[in-house]
């Protein structure tokens, strides 16, 4: 639908309708943020909840993310808000509702986080909160219903993308015989590598001093873990929405612990010091690298140039390729991974690919034995034309 606008609009360029879709995501991750100051607000003084704010809103992972259109990213957004909504114990009725709503666009999002709502919903019938339990399910079971009938009008079937999902990478094992399977273990170093240091100390004091001991976005974080654990197949961003939720569970206990502090110097460095520690994060990811800008960059100047007529892009399977909707116009492309790969070999017999857009200059001796020529380089990527 904003696609569209912008197209009633004039708006054509990638640049440009990128941004513009990237206000909603905004709206979405503010949301996220002020549900974050909520569950805050309600465990330590109104004005420390606002350093909880930044010490989530700062953190390098969430900054990342919440500025790329991933499954994660979306979905991570809308369970915190429902999260922050069942954790409350007054205005039930409106909480559940809201709650179960926005747990159930979460699983729209991205169907993996279907184990964090089971989680949830664990969780309130383990605390008896039967009023909040009731209108959550009846909330999710009408996002529920929505997304069926979406599916039957576009597929003819209800619930065909849920199941597909389902089947592909949870019950036929398909997932990881394609893409690759990976030991039980495979995220218990990036838990401490990629969290900051103040979730640990921040989840011990929360589970001492809060009531119930276990709180509802730690008792999601630690199942989504386990079941991502268990899962054969396993990539970095995977891992996302449990740190966040770890994250919002350890918030209020490290404002509490700073807020027993009887030195206010002592109370502040250390502040400042977790700040410090979260954003850290952004600048060294890793894995969990959520950052594509030099790919934008790079499909961007070798689709919009004018004369281009076909691309082909080395280096980035199927799945993590922008296409159209990075190029900004109606063209031939295509994708590979080696030189030795047939979509590649065509590719160089056909005239119509006259840009390459490859990374960490993958098959960059074939592609220049074809003729193609280096026009720029931006980060990673290289740009050729022939």
């Amino acid at each position: 639908m904003l696609l569209r606008a912008c197209n009633a609009l004039g708006i054509a360029h990638p640049r440009a309708y990128r941004a513009v879709l990237e206000l909603p995501q905004l709206f979405l991750h503010a949301w996220m943020l002020l549900a974050v100051y909520g569950y805050c607000r309600r465990r330590v003084d109104e004005r420390w909840a606002y350093l909880g704010v930044l010490m989530v809103g700062l953190y390098g992972l969430v900054v990342a993310f919440a500025g790329r259109t991933l499954g994660e990213s979306l979905s991570t957004a809308f369970f915190v808000i429902g999260v922050e909504a069942l954790d409350r114990s007054e205005k039930q009725v409106r909480a559940g509702l809201l709650g179960g709503a926005a747990m159930g666009l979460s699983v729209v999002a991205r169907y993996g986080s279907a184990v964090l709502v089971a989680a949830a919903l664990l969780w309130l019938l383990g605390a008896r909160a039967w009023k909040r339990l009731l209108f959550a399910g009846i909330a999710g079971g009408a996002v529920a219903v929505g997304l069926g009938i979406l599916d039957w009008v576009t597929w003819k079937e209800a619930f065909h993308s849920f199941i597909a999902y389902t089947r592909f990478n949870v019950l036929s094992g398909a997932a990881a015989a394609q893409f690759g399977r990976e030991p039980v273990l495979y995220y218990a170093s990036w838990l401490f590598e990629y969290a900051p240091l103040w979730v640990w100390p921040g989840l011990w004091v929360a589970v001492r001093k809060q009531r119930p001991r276990l709180p509802l976005p730690l008792f999601c974080a630690v199942a989504y873990t386990v079941a991502v654990s268990a899962t054969a197949h396993k990539e970095a961003r995977f891992l996302y929405p449990g740190l966040v939720l770890f994250g919002m569970a350890a918030a209020p206990g490290i404002l509490r612990f700073l807020l027993d502090l009887r030195r206010p110097d002592l109370r502040q460095s250390l502040a400042a010091l977790a700040l410090v520690a979260g954003a850290a994060t952004f600048f060294f990811p890793g894995e969990l690298q959520a950052q594509r800008s030099d790919e934008f960059r790079a499909l961007i100047e070798a689709g919009h140039a004018p004369d281009t007529t076909g691309l082909l892009i080395v280096n980035d399977g199927l799945w993590g390729v922008g296409g159209y909707f990075y190029l900004g116009k109606n063209i031939p492309w295509t994708n590979c991974d080696n030189a030795t790969d047939g979509i590649f070999q065509m590719a160089m017999q056909d005239a119509r690919i006259n840009r390459v857009v490859t990374y960490a200059d993958r098959a960059l001796p074939e592609l220049q034995g074809a003729g193609f020529k280096i026009v720029d380089r931006i980060g990673y990527t290289t740009v050729l034309r022939r």
